[in-house]
């Protein structure tokens, strides 16, 4: 048996940062990002966002590589809001994405960090944030190819 405490925040955008999450519909895609990832054998404990991203706070499977996991997320909620018309303006998600990874005692901090994503976002952008999360994590990147 094999054990892991591997806490992730995952975090991407939709295509171009358009603002189409609309509130509304919010919840169903929540829903259902959580059953693909509970069919993967991964715990989640919170799905939050706003009208450009989203973020999810999860531990994955030993047995799932997060890029995977990723890729399966969107290309199935994708073609999912897609059939159900849940974001009529929905086109894509942004092919990147970030998986920054925490101590288990960080999870209250984290979980009540993605609850409070409205209100973060009346004085930050999506930009501003992941900018933010990959200095915090030490990430190196280039601005040119953030988004």
């Amino acid at each position: 048996m094999s054990y892991t405490q591997i806490l992730y925040q995952i975090v991407f955008g939709t295509k171009n940062s358009m603002p189409v999450l609309l509130k509304d519909r919010r919840n169903e895609l929540f829903k259902y990002l959580c059953g693909i990832l509970q069919n993967k054998n991964c715990h989640v404990y919170i799905i939050n966002g706003v009208e450009n991203h989203l973020h999810i706070v999860t531990h994955v499977h030993q047995t799932i590589a997060v890029a995977d996991l990723i890729k399966d997320m969107k290309v199935a909620s994708s073609k999912w809001i897609k059939e159900n018309g849940i974001f009529k303006d929905f086109t894509a998600w942004q092919i990147k994405y970030g998986a920054f990874t925490y101590s288990i005692n960080e999870k209250d901090r984290l979980i009540n960090y993605v609850k409070s994503q409205e209100e973060h976002h009346k004085t930050l952008t999506y930009r501003e944030e992941f900018i933010m999360l990959l200095k915090r994590h030490k990430i190196d990147y280039d601005e040119r190819y953030l988004f």
